[in-house]
């Protein structure tokens, strides 16, 4: 069985240099709801990597769920950032690493 994650890449907008300590406190509480609900596997910042803010790894239940997760995050719904949504094949031990 194929098994997919969706990894949404945060990158930095024009205007990330005016985010808040009020819309992080709104990222990180959509963050915790998504967890809550157990659509997250990852997610967190970068450091040291131009122009991306973060990154946010979903388990949902396809592409379009995932999108839609993508367009409610705070970052950007409120115009600080952008996003990049991929596909992302499983390769572990339960498939053999696709072999």
């Amino acid at each position: 069985m194929e098994k997919w994650l969706y990894v949404m890449m945060i990158q930095k907008g024009k205007s990330y240099n005016k985010v808040t300590k009020a819309v992080i406190t709104r990222h990180v509480e959509n963050l915790k709801n998504l967890d809550a609900a157990g659509k997250i596997e990852l997610c967190g910042p970068f450091k040291g990597y131009p122009g991306v803010a973060g990154m946010v790894i979903f388990k949902t239940s396809g592409l379009e769920e995932a999108e839609a997760l993508c367009k409610l995050e705070p970052l950007v719904a409120e115009g600080y950032a952008t996003y990049t949504l991929a596909a992302l094949q499983v390769a572990d031990k339960e498939n053999d690493y696709l072999l």
